[in-house]
């Protein structure tokens, strides 16, 4: 089985939430940071449309007893990218671009060695005007040379394109500057 991969993906052994993880599934299911999780049994994903937000879950996941890098090899937590894939050299996820339906293609991501091509998405997910749908990446570094923030709203930032007047929306689930 696989899981979704979008953005700036999560990702956790559910063996390592089981085992250390403060309290368990439960409580690790509670302190979800926003509704893309999605699992196959083996991985637990969530989704973050910036690298801070993914800094921050991460150390948050380390309080409760997770381990994230040993001399730079994930342990029980990976972050993968949904265009380039994992950020560090990962030797238990294989991570794909895979047919969703006729011509739609996701990234997904499963542990080594698993058979299934079943992908496990978050609930209510549907393909039409998802990330993996319509994708614009845009590096942390360039949003400010390129874009001018106009406002947070609901838990979202809307920038305007400084050359085109379109606008962007880029979701926030953990607070953090926006700079």
């Amino acid at each position: 089985m696989a899981v979704l991969v979008e953005a700036n993906s999560v990702i956790v052994k559910i063996d390592a939430i089981i085992e250390r993880y403060g309290g368990g599934i439960d409580a690790f299911e509670r302190c979800s940071p926003n509704a893309t999780l999605c699992t196959d049994g083996d991985l637990a994903r969530f989704g973050f449309m910036s690298p801070p937000e993914v800094d921050i879950y991460i150390q948050q996941l380390e309080t409760m007893g997770l381990d994230f890098l040993l001399d730079g090899v994930p342990q029980d937590i990976v972050i993968v990218n949904q265009l380039d894939g994992p950020t560090t050299e990962c030797n238990w996820i294989e991570v794909a671009r895979i047919k969703y339906d006729e011509d739609q293609i996701v990234t997904a991501a499963r542990m080594v060695g698993t058979a299934s091509d079943s992908l496990w998405t978050p609930d209510g997910w549907q393909f039409e005007g998802s990330l993996s749908d319509k994708y614009v990446y845009l590096p942390q570094s360039e949003v400010n040379e390129v874009m001018n923030y106009l406002r947070t709203e609901g838990g979202v930032d809307t920038y305007r394109h400084r050359e085109t007047g379109k606008l962007f929306y880029r979701g926030r689930t953990i607070p953090i500057d926006r700079h």
